[in-house]
């Protein structure tokens, strides 16, 4: 006779979406217009009259602001570049190479 072994299923957690750092509720009105909360503007750092850019994806509605789209890229490019690489001032030292070069062949 052989023992028993009793054998323990693994727990299996739900998957949970990270709780927002900052999360409100908007009232969509009659035209269509949403007002977002001053909390969330101030966050975001969205300013009266600027413009705001917005796309769909996985049917949620994402805003942003042309800076803040700039500076999520800036932070990308960093991880690859390293913060102490600017793209920039190499630019701007290849083209004045460049035109250093053809101002001396003419």
């Amino acid at each position: 006779m052989t023992p028993q072994t009793e054998v323990q299923e693994p727990e299996v957690k739900a998957l949970e979406r990270p709780k927002p750092a900052l999360a409100a509720k908007a009232v969509v009105g009659d035209k269509g217009r949403i007002v977002i909360p001053a909390a969330i503007r101030e966050a975001m750092g969205f300013e009266a009259g600027e413009e705001v850019d917005m796309y769909i994806e996985n049917h949620e509605l994402h805003l942003s602001t042309r800076w803040n789209r700039i500076k999520r890229a800036q932070e990308r490019a960093q991880k690859f570049f390293g913060p102490d690489r600017s793209l920039a001032d190499e630019l701007i030292a290849e083209r004045r190479a460049e035109a250093l070069a053809e101002a001396l062949s003419e």
